[in-house]
C-alpha cells in the first residue's frame, strides 16, 4: 500500500497535478507491482517561495517545473524494480504532462508493513 505525495509550484492548467498523480500510479502498478485501487494519494501545489529546491545539485539543472514524488511503501522492492520504477515515472511524466526529466525527484520511504492501518483501527498487514 503507498502513500504518494506529490508537491509542486502552482499552475495554470488544475488537470497538471491529476495527470502526475495518474502518472505515478500506474507505473507503480507497471513497476512495483503495486496492485488494482490500492491508490492513495496527497496532491499539494504551493507558491513559488514554499518549493524550495537546488537548481543545480548533482549537476542537474531543475527548473520551477520540479515535482516532488515522495512514495511510502512496504519494503522489500529491489534495486532493479526502484530502477525502473524512477525511470518509468520520469519518462511518462514527460511524455504525458510535459515534466522536464530534470524536474523530476523521487523519494522511497520503506516501511514494514505493520506499520499501516487502512481503516476501522486496525493493523491489516500486521502478522
Amino acid at each position: 500500500m503507498p502513500l504518494v505525495r506529490i508537491d509542486i509550484i502552482k499552475q495554470n492548467d488544475p488537470a497538471h497535478l491529476q495527470k502526475i498523480g495518474q502518472v505515478v500510479y500506474n507505473c507503480m502498478k507497471e513497476t512495483i507491482n503495486v496492485p488494482d485501487h490500492d491508490n492513495f494519494q496527497v496532491l499539494t501545489e504551493h507558491e513559488r517561495d514554499r518549493l524550495v529546491y537546488d537548481a543545480q545539485y548533482l549537476g542537474i539543472q531543475r527548473s520551477d517545473g520540479q515535482v516532488f514524488i515522495q512514495i511510502t511503501l512496504n519494503e522489500g522492492r529491489t534495486v532493479d524494480q526502484k530502477k525502473a520504477l524512477y525511470h518509468a515515472i520520469a519518462h511518462r511524466l514527460k511524455e504525458v504532462a510535459g515534466v522536464r526529466l530534470e524536474d523530476v525527484f523521487i523519494s522511497l520511504v520503506e516501511v514494514r508493513k505493520e506499520n499501516w492501518s487502512f481503516g476501522n483501527g486496525v493493523a491489516q498487514y500486521a502478522t
